[in-house]
């Protein structure tokens, strides 16, 4: 209940029905607002001010909600959506005493036992959790991260309240609707849940270290997994200059446009290549190593989020970014279809239409103006017109570019992403049908065909024995296209063979022949 009265307040101070259109405005609402009196803001202040204000004083999960919000500018107005972008997660440090308490029952031994050197000074206290200093008995100097004491209840009830919140907003009102509020709360309470343990956030930073093994672009703390559980996380500790401190950079006379540029790269290499990337890539999270200024790497900390993108994504996703490099609109159009972003009954000519409208005028000003982050979003936008659902892995993937592009143009505001990430989705769509590529995911396939090729004489066996009579194709295939497939299989079945040298692909190509026998008969 005094949670509940603390929302009612904050709500009347801020007056945050007026955050919709008169005509939407549920009455009784602003009836109940107003029944008791509040001292308010003045009347002039913007909304996106009043709502970002508001949440600041809820806490920090309100406040971790809001920066959320702040991602979703498909469905955002442009100003609350930038004003909540200013939201910041600094909140103060719960005593030492009880972050030791609970690192000590986590682990299930005393301090001492863990830690040569412990800091009851923590080095940063977020709204999840907070960080201490500490060093190993074998003298490395490490992190310990270690969760907020109740955290899963005050998360848990203030849950509850949005969830209450967004139902009264989706009911009454018509423009609540079209943000979709219960859903949003749904996926908050995803990822804030996901950031209560501490062994995935581990298990993340482990794999994109993997996938950044070199260290040459970015380095990627090590974990130690026997001090980290789900209520503690102790990884490698490193000193770097923070991306956003920019005088501290340029003072150690930092390649600035380089370490713009490899932001970029760091970016598409973990999309594109490893279709796994560090979806919370803010300025707080993100150092620089200026050990050698001309060949600067970032560093990377806090994996709690991360994005994947399955193949399919990927595929339509490239072909989306360069179709709109390309300003070919009606191809645009067609690949939103085709993929199911959009309902297959879309008109395309007017789907096309709206989406020439929005990017033509963008594309007659300086390619070094142009926001490729915010391009994406007016995209989505506009798709969101035609009824495109909601693709959670690919507002995480918004959300990301939008922090990178911000990033890359603070440190070198000519940062032009477009030449960056045009030639990397030429090549890497080039590379996905090479020889080689395919080579590689039929030898990656070859175990689940060998399951599968004793199958199939039963399966053909069957399927000739229920008797059915072929259903007539309205493009019924020559006599002739039989033995012309069957000979193109096993040439090319043969010659994976002989190139390869492994008997494999031999049986393979039976598998193939067989497979289009059995094609042939149904």
């Amino acid at each position: 209940m005094n949670r509940l009265i603390a929302l009612y307040r904050t709500a009347a101070r801020y007056q945050l029905d007026e955050l919709l259109p008169p005509a939407q405005r549920p009455r009784v609402v602003s009836f109940l607002l107003r029944l008791f009196p509040v001292i308010s803001v003045p009347a002039n202040t913007p909304r996106g001010e009043r709502l970002r204000r508001a949440l600041e004083d809820l806490g920090p999960v309100f406040v971790k909600f809001g920066q959320l919000l702040s991602t979703r500018r498909d469905l955002l107005p442009l100003d609350i959506a930038d004003e909540l972008a200013l939201l910041q997660d600094q909140v103060p440090p719960f005593p030492a005493k009880e972050a030791i308490q609970r690192i000590e029952r986590a682990l299930g031994r005393p301090l001492n036992d863990c830690f040569a050197e412990f800091d009851a000074n923590p080095l940063a206290a977020a709204s999840v959790a907070q960080v201490h200093g500490a060093r190993l008995p074998d003298g490395s100097d490490v992190v310990v991260k270690v969760l907020r004491p109740g955290i899963e209840r005050v998360i848990d009830q203030d849950i509850k309240i949005l969830r209450h919140v967004a139902r009264m907003l989706a009911h009454w009102s018509r423009s609540g609707r079209r943000l979709r509020p219960v859903e949003v709360v749904e996926e908050y309470d995803r990822i804030i849940h996901g950031e209560l343990d501490l062994q995935r956030e581990a298990a993340n930073a482990s794999q994109l270290k993997r996938h950044f093994q070199s260290g040459e672009l970015v380095y990627v703390p090590e974990v130690h997994w026997p001090l980290t559980c789900e209520q503690v996380m102790v990884s490698e500790r490193i000193y770097g200059v923070p991306v956003s401190d920019i005088d501290t950079l340029k003072g150690k006379q930092v390649d600035l446009k380089l370490l713009a540029e490899r932001g970029v790269e760091i970016f598409f290499t973990q999309v594109f290549r490893d279709s796994f990337f560090h979806a919370d890539m803010h300025p707080g999270n993100i150092f620089v190593d200026c050990s050698q200024p001309d060949n600067p790497r970032y560093m990377a900390v806090d994996c709690a989020i991360v994005g994947q993108l399955d193949e399919q994504d990927l595929y339509y996703l490239a072909r989306n970014l360069l179709a709109i490099f390309q300003q070919d609109y009606r191809l645009c159009a067609k690949l939103h279809i085709e993929c199911g972003w959009v309902p297959p009954d879309t008109p395309i000519a007017e789907f096309e239409a709206a989406m020439r409208t929005l990017c033509e005028p963008v594309f007659e000003r300086p390619l070094s103006e142009i926001s490729f982050g915010h391009m994406l979003v007016t995209l989505f936008r506009t798709a969101g017109q035609f009824d495109m659902q909601v693709q959670p892995q690919l507002v995480l993937l918004q959300k990301t570019l939008l922090n990178i592009e911000g990033l890359g143009r603070q440190l070198y505001p000519e940062l032009n992403l477009w030449d960056t990430a045009k030639p990397f989705l030429e090549q890497w769509l080039a590379d996905r049908y090479s020889l080689q590529t395919m080579t590689q995911r039929l030898q990656q396939e070859a175990p689940a065909l060998l399951e599968t090729l004793p199958l199939l004489p039963d399966l053909l066996l069957n399927r000739l024995r229920q008797g059915q009579a072929p259903t007539p194709k309205k493009n019924p295939e020559p006599a002739w296209m039989l033995p012309v497939t069957l000979a193109g299989t096993l040439a090319l079945g043969a010659g994976l063979a002989l190139s390869s040298g492994g008997t494999v692909w031999l049986v393979i190509a039976g598998g193939c022949l067989l497979a289009a026998l059995t094609a042939r008969h149904r």
